[in-house]
Protein backbone atom coordinates (compact mmCIF):
# COMPACT_ATOMS: atom_id res chain seq x y z
CA UNK A 1 0.00 0.00 0.00
CA UNK A 2 1.18 3.52 -0.51
CA UNK A 3 1.49 6.18 1.75
CA UNK A 4 -0.66 8.59 -0.37
CA UNK A 5 -3.31 9.58 1.27
CA UNK A 6 -2.48 9.72 4.79
CA UNK A 7 -3.63 12.52 7.02
CA UNK A 8 -2.54 13.81 10.55
CA UNK A 9 -5.22 15.19 13.05
CA UNK A 10 -4.69 16.45 15.92
CA UNK A 11 -7.09 17.81 19.39
CA UNK A 12 -6.74 19.57 22.20
CA UNK A 13 -6.18 17.05 24.74
CA UNK A 14 -9.24 15.82 26.79
CA UNK A 15 -11.52 17.28 24.24
CA UNK A 16 -14.30 15.33 22.25
CA UNK A 17 -14.69 15.70 18.88
CA UNK A 18 -12.99 15.78 15.52
CA UNK A 19 -9.54 16.06 14.84
CA UNK A 20 -8.50 19.06 12.63
CA UNK A 21 -6.00 18.00 9.81
CA UNK A 22 -2.99 19.41 9.28
CA UNK A 23 -2.54 20.13 6.23
CA UNK A 24 1.09 19.33 3.71
CA UNK A 25 1.72 15.88 5.27
CA UNK A 26 4.91 14.53 2.95
CA UNK A 27 6.01 11.66 5.14
CA UNK A 28 5.16 9.55 7.90
CA UNK A 29 7.19 7.56 10.58
CA UNK A 30 7.42 3.83 11.45
CA UNK A 31 4.86 2.93 13.99
CA UNK A 32 5.09 0.33 16.61
CA UNK A 33 7.38 -0.40 19.66
CA UNK A 34 10.94 -2.36 19.62
CA UNK A 35 10.21 -4.52 22.54
CA UNK A 36 13.24 -5.33 24.71
CA UNK A 37 14.58 -8.49 24.82
CA UNK A 38 14.97 -8.94 28.20
CA UNK A 39 17.23 -12.57 29.26
CA UNK A 40 15.74 -15.13 31.71
CA UNK A 41 17.61 -17.89 31.25
CA UNK A 42 17.59 -20.63 34.56
CA UNK A 43 20.75 -23.13 35.48
CA UNK A 44 18.54 -25.81 33.67
CA UNK A 45 18.16 -24.54 30.43
CA UNK A 46 19.86 -26.13 27.18
CA UNK A 47 20.51 -22.46 25.71
CA UNK A 48 19.44 -18.67 27.03
CA UNK A 49 16.13 -18.02 27.07
CA UNK A 50 14.62 -14.73 26.63
CA UNK A 51 10.59 -13.24 27.54
CA UNK A 52 9.63 -9.59 25.82
CA UNK A 53 10.39 -6.64 27.93
CA UNK A 54 8.40 -3.55 28.07
CA UNK A 55 9.04 -1.76 24.43
CA UNK A 56 10.29 1.54 23.59
CA UNK A 57 8.64 3.80 20.32
CA UNK A 58 11.78 4.59 18.22
CA UNK A 59 11.59 8.38 17.10
CA UNK A 60 8.49 9.02 15.54
CA UNK A 61 9.17 12.66 12.75
CA UNK A 62 6.47 13.34 10.76
CA UNK A 63 7.57 15.60 7.48
CA UNK A 64 5.50 18.35 6.50
CA UNK A 65 5.54 21.28 3.58
CA UNK A 66 7.24 24.25 5.19
CA UNK A 67 4.23 27.05 5.16
CA UNK A 68 4.36 29.92 7.62
CA UNK A 69 1.53 31.72 5.85
CA UNK A 70 -1.14 30.96 8.13
CA UNK A 71 -1.98 31.23 11.55
CA UNK A 72 -3.49 27.03 11.24
CA UNK A 73 -0.12 26.21 9.37
CA UNK A 74 0.77 22.90 11.17
CA UNK A 75 4.25 24.91 11.75
CA UNK A 76 2.50 27.66 13.77
CA UNK A 77 0.56 25.82 15.51
CA UNK A 78 2.75 22.86 16.07
CA UNK A 79 5.61 25.33 17.31
CA UNK A 80 3.19 26.90 19.58
CA UNK A 81 2.50 23.91 21.55
CA UNK A 82 5.87 23.25 21.30
CA UNK A 83 6.34 26.56 23.32
CA UNK A 84 4.24 25.81 26.23
CA UNK A 85 5.04 21.94 26.49
CA UNK A 86 1.07 21.38 25.38
CA UNK A 87 0.41 17.92 25.25
CA UNK A 88 -1.89 17.05 21.98
CA UNK A 89 -4.59 13.83 20.70
CA UNK A 90 -2.97 13.05 17.20
CA UNK A 91 -4.95 10.97 14.94
CA UNK A 92 -2.89 9.11 11.55
CA UNK A 93 -5.62 7.80 9.04
CA UNK A 94 -4.06 5.97 6.29
CA UNK A 95 -5.84 5.27 3.04
CA UNK A 96 -7.19 1.41 4.08
CA UNK A 97 -8.39 3.12 6.86
CA UNK A 98 -6.58 1.92 9.57
CA UNK A 99 -6.13 4.66 12.43
CA UNK A 100 -3.69 4.96 14.88
CA UNK A 101 -4.53 7.58 18.02
CA UNK A 102 -2.09 8.62 20.75
CA UNK A 103 -0.73 11.87 22.55
CA UNK A 104 2.43 13.59 22.54
CA UNK A 105 4.02 16.63 22.90
CA UNK A 106 5.88 18.12 19.37
CA UNK A 107 9.52 19.12 18.81
CA UNK A 108 9.69 20.85 15.57
CA UNK A 109 12.17 21.51 13.37
CA UNK A 110 12.48 23.99 9.81
CA UNK A 111 14.93 22.16 7.54
CA UNK A 112 17.65 23.47 5.71
CA UNK A 113 17.38 24.29 2.08
CA UNK A 114 19.66 24.76 -0.97
CA UNK A 115 19.59 25.87 -5.11
CA UNK A 116 16.52 24.04 -5.95
CA UNK A 117 16.03 22.61 -2.61
CA UNK A 118 12.63 22.10 -0.97
CA UNK A 119 12.47 23.53 3.04
CA UNK A 120 10.00 21.28 5.18
CA UNK A 121 9.26 21.05 8.89
CA UNK A 122 9.96 18.22 10.67
CA UNK A 123 7.65 17.28 13.46
CA UNK A 124 9.43 14.70 16.32
CA UNK A 125 6.66 13.54 18.33
CA UNK A 126 7.46 12.64 22.20
CA UNK A 127 4.70 10.05 23.09
CA UNK A 128 2.42 10.27 26.21
CA UNK A 129 -0.18 7.76 25.88
CA UNK A 130 -0.53 4.24 24.65
CA UNK A 131 -1.23 3.67 20.57
CA UNK A 132 -4.91 3.05 20.00
CA UNK A 133 -4.76 1.23 16.94
CA UNK A 134 -8.04 0.96 14.94
CA UNK A 135 -8.46 -1.49 11.94
CA UNK A 136 -10.41 -0.84 8.92
CA UNK A 137 -14.27 -2.19 9.09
Amino acid sequence: MLANGATLGYRKQGTEGEYTNLPGLKEIPEMGVDAEKVANTTLTDPHNMYELGIGDLPDMVYKFKYDNTKAESPYRVLREAQKTGEVLEFQETLKDGSITEFSAQVSVKRTGGGVNGVIDCDVTMIIQSELKYTDPA
